[in-house]
Order: structure tokens, then sequence, then C-alpha cells
């Protein structure tokens, strides 16, 4: 493999590459159909889009649509046959919408030239554009453009091509299948608002995998179906997975669930738990059907590229076939969401029979070390099977919470109540000073990794408690009722116990420190006097005393425990200082009388 010089561009010199990566362009042929080792640049891929938005207006449209950490914009392109190129338009002519990410990891480029071939033939063959007439495809060209500049042939260790391809971080080195949640990055924050704006139907974000080696070139992340509303998930797993399958089986490109292995593929795999985090699992949170499709590195480009192409096509094909069945399933499930007055946080592996699945691998074997002398894993292609597997496909809820009527969020917390606007939530203003009495949680457990993650020290672990306080909140606080579509976005990430809430992302951390103490000299004779005031508080201590030797030797730790249970003690002390509104009442809201 050449080694390639890595691009650095600056963004005043978009429109010159841009403009020349087009020139080259000859009858929209792109660099892969000229080697098959070669994915497009992220300015030859903008060039194409501008090309075909050049050359089919009343079919396709290419819009920019916020910035991202690059410099650069995010861009979003939408094919109609019949030019509905607004959610609102698609959504009054009763289109289906199918959203296609590429290139979150442009390392994985597969679905970035496939999407192009794709959308090039739809727009080349009106017969396919009048087989296709119930859908509109709204498409993000090139996710990560700082990840695609910083290109090279290196950090894809074990990937078989192409030649030269992106790097997984970003601009800030994120990875951006990790940040649908938190947002840190400014391609999350655009990508938010637009998937907000199109409520899709079905979402597809393109990968490449790693791990395992077998015989497919495709594997499918679904959205898991323990996660999804059951009208939605009773759609998916009984009617739109076995289509797909099926389809691709006869497509060429037989298709197995993403290998996610136990250890060797015949001894089992495992559903991925899609958390919010993830793209498949942050479209669920919205009632929309989530892919990654997954093409095998190992296997060749051109065949990555195909494979993703087919899939893409038998998507849409089902989608619009089965187009009365997926909007009454999507209906149903966002009347669900509305309606429920619980929702789950928290999941752990399901039942531990598993299903079974057909699974076409190569034998796992073992021989020594060439680097250790040690005995190493490999995989036989000398040695293909065919046979039944276990599948642990199913998820059980481990912690669940009752929604409350609302949520009041201090107006300290602007960037939650950002988020939470840019996911559809309608979030509203106090217009005036309320005291209520609203249930309040404390953080009574909690972990958090021992070195960054994705840039910030992801909580885990969480439990906690809940209080009924008196709290004053003043005009300007946030006001966020529960009765909206977007509940389960707002349930999951203002509940402090959620794997991806804005608590286990860092956005509450202020109130997990202490902030007023004592000092032991001064506070011995006021504690005297407490004691002597309360009689069950002085019981309290020598029962302490009496269970704990180590306490009972330690001065500090007992005026500490008179501290902690006196007035003089911080309430705000790990107080997660969102209020749940449990009973109806009457708030002071802006804009209303």
């Amino acid at each position: 493999m050449k080694k390639t010089t890595r691009l650095i561009v600056l963004p005043s010199l978009l429109l010159g590459l841009c403009t020349a990566a087009r020139a080259q362009l000859s009858e929209f042929i792109l660099p892969f159909e000229r080697d098959a080792n070669t994915t497009s640049t992220y300015f030859e891929t903008i060039a194409f889009y501008e090309a075909l938005a050049g050359q089919y207006p009343r079919q396709f449209q290419l819009s920019e649509i916020g910035q991202t950490d690059s410099g650069f914009p995010l861009h979003l392109a939408v094919y109609s046959a019949d030019g509905a190129f607004s959610p609102e338009a698609a959504r009054a002519a009763g289109r289906q919408v199918l959203f296609i990410n590429n290139a979150i990891h442009p390392g994985e480029p597969c679905g970035v030239d496939a999407t192009m071939l794709f959308l090039r033939g739809l727009l080349q063959n009106e017969a396919r554009q009048d087989s296709l007439g119930g859908l509109v495809i709204v498409v993000i060209p090139f996710y990560n453009i700082g990840g695609g500049l910083n290109r090279g042939s290196y950090s894809r260790a074990n990937q078989n091509g192409p030649e030269a391809y992106g790097f997984r971080g970003n601009a800030r080195n994120l990875d951006l299948n990790r940040d649908f949640i938190k947002c840190d990055s400014r391609n999350a924050r655009a990508f938010n608002q637009a998937f907000a704006r199109w409520q899709p139907d079905v979402f597809i974000d393109t990968h490449t995998s790693n791990g395992a080696d077998y015989q497919y070139t495709m594997t499918l992340i679904a959205t898991q179906i323990d996660k999804l509303s059951p009208p939605l998930a009773a759609y998916l797993d009984g009617r739109l997975l076995p289509r797909l399958y099926e389809d691709m089986k006869r497509a060429g490109w037989e298709m197995s669930p993403y290998v996610n292995a136990r250890g060797a593929p015949d001894e089992g795999i495992s559903a991925f738990l899609d958390l919010p985090r993830y793209s498949s699992g942050y479209a669920a949170l919205h009632n929309a059907i989530g892919f990654m499709p997954e093409a095998h590195m190992l296997k060749p480009y051109a065949s990555r590229v195909h494979g993703t192409f087919a899939f893409i096509a038998c998507v849409a094909r089902a989608m619009q076939d089965d187009r009365e069945a997926l909007q009454q399933a999507r209906r149903q499930a966002i009347a669900h969401t509305l309606a429920r007055d619980s929702f789950a946080l928290n999941w752990a592996p399901g039942p531990a029979v598993a299903d079974t699945i057909a699974f076409k691998g190569y034998e796992a074997k073992y021989k020594p070390s060439e680097v250790s002398g040690l005995s190493r894993l490999y995989y036989d292609r000398d040695a293909p099977y065919e046979k039944n597997i276990p599948y642990f496909r199913r998820y059980r809820t481990t912690t669940s919470v009752r929604k409350p009527l609302a949520y009041l969020i201090p107006q300290a917390y602007a960037e939650v109540a950002e988020r939470l606007r840019w996911n559809g939530v309608n979030v509203e203003r106090l217009a005036e000073d309320v005291e209520l009495g609203l249930d309040f949680y404390y953080i009574d457990e909690y972990k958090t990794v021992e070195s960054p993650y994705e840039g910030r020290y992801l909580h885990y672990g969480v439990r906690t408690s809940s209080r009924r306080l008196q709290r004053l909140f003043r005009k300007g606080d946030y006001v966020v009722f529960t009765n909206q579509p977007a509940n389960r976005y707002i349930v999951e990430t203002l509940e402090p116990e959620g794997p991806d809430s804005f608590f286990a992302w860092n956005f509450f951390d202020g109130v997990l420190m202490q902030k007023e103490y004592f000092s032991s000299y001064v506070f011995e004779d006021l504690a005297a006097e407490l004691l002597r005031g309360d009689p069950e508080l002085r019981r309290k201590l020598e029962q302490k005393r009496q269970a704990d030797e180590k306490f009972a030797q330690s001065a500090r730790a007992q005026l500490n425990f008179i501290y902690e249970n006196s007035p003089h003690y911080e309430t705000t002390y790990r107080q997660y200082p969102v209020g749940r509104l449990t009973e109806p009442l009457g708030l002071p809201l802006e804009g209303r009388q």
C-alpha cells in the first residue's frame, strides 16, 4: 500500500477545490468507477452532489444546514420525484422519509460512494423514480468533514482498502458516533436539528465493521427491538427485517446480524445495545427505525460499496412497497410514546436461552504466533462452515421511571434547554418567580470513567433517591411538559439514571462538589449544643460509634456526621437541580394568558 500525504485545506480554498473536482467529473463518473480501490474525497463528493443538483433541479436539491468543527459547512441533499424538498411538503404529500448519513467514520467510506451511485442511478432513470414515488430521500453526503480531510492510508490497519481514506476522529478528535446526545461537535448540533425537522421513518448510518472473519460482506445493526416502542418493534422484527434479509440474499449479498461475538462467532453472537449516544439508538428516541449496515473490512472495497448500495436499494424498495404498514406503525408508536406513563432507562441482556440463526463462518483455529511465540487466533478460510449458532438478541429493562407532568430546569443550564430544542422539544419559560413543591433527586451513588471518554468524564452506575422540596424558580427558568411526541428523548436525557442522560454527560457536575465546610475547633461548641437539643441525633451518633470502630476513633468524622445532620449542611450538595412536577398545577408561562 502506497503512503499517502495527508491533506490539510484552508476553508477559503473550498470553492476552488470543489470547482476543480467538478471539472474532473465526466458524466458524473466517480473516482471509484475508475479505480475500485478508491473512494471520493470530501471535495469530490460535494462537487458530485452540486453537479447532480445543477443537472436535476426539479428532483434534487443541495443545501448547507450548519457549520462543522472543521470550518466547512454541513450539506444536506434531498431527493424528491415531485419536488417535496421540505419536511412540511413531504408530510403534506404523505411521503415517507429515508434519511442516510455517510462518513460518520471517514475511514469507513463505502456509504459515501454507494449513496452517490444510488442517487445518480435514481435521477437518471425515470422508471426507478416512478417505482419509488412515495419516498423522499434525505442524505448527508459527508458528515465527519474534519476526519475526511485528515486523509491517509494507515489508520485502519486491518482494512482491505481503499487506498486512502479519512480518519475516525473529527476536527476536535471526537468520535461522532458517540456525540448524538452531548453534542460537543458543531456537526452533531446541525445533525440534531436536521433530524428533528425531518422526523424520518427510517435512518441509515453507513459503516464498515471490524472483528471476526466470516463469509458475509454485509452485516447489520438494527435498532434493538426491546428499545423501540412496541408497535414499531413488532413491525421491524416481524415484517421489515425478515424482508430485508431475504431481499439482500436475492440480490446476491446475503447478510448476517452484526457479529458481536462472545469469542469466536460459533460460540454465539449478541445483539448490539445501541444506547442513545449511537446513531441507531438516537433514532429510537425519535421513533425512527435505525440501521447501521456494517460492510466487512476484510472484503474488497468494491464489494463493500456494492453491498452497501444493495442495502440502500432494498430498504428503499421495502419502504415503498410497505409504506402503509410502516406509516401506521410509526403513527401508533408516536401515539404510544405520547400516552405512556413510564419509560425504560437501563437494560441488561435478556433470557439466557438464545435464539439460533444459520451462520456462514470460517473455523476459528490457533497456531503459534510469529511475534510472541504464544498461541494466536486465526480464521481458516480453507475451512468454511454453515451451521446454527446462538443469537442472544433480547434485552430486559432493569430500570424504569414514571414520567412527571413536567420538568423544571433552572436557566443556569441553558445548554440543556438548547439541546432539547434542537431535538424538537417544546421548551417554555416561567413568566414570573414562583415557589413550588417539587420532587428532586439526590445523587446517592455514581461512578466515573478513569480517563476521558470522548472529551468527557462519563458517569455510570448512577443511583438516586427522591425528596419533596420547596424551591423558588425564577422568571425565565425552563419548563418542559411531557405531553409531547418527544417524550422519550425528554425522559432519557433528563432522568439522571439514564446511561446517556445529560447528568451522565457532565452537564450538572457542579452539584457533585461540596462548596461549604466547617472548622473543627469552631464547630465543636456548636456540635455539642446541637446534641444537647436533639436526643435523636445523639442516639444516631452513638449507634454509629458502636457499629464503626474507625468512626469512633475519628473526631473529625463524628463532627462531620453531626454537620451533615444539621441545618448548616448545604442542601444543594448532590441535589440534581431539575425538579419534577407530578401534580397538575397552573404555572405562569411566557406567552400564555
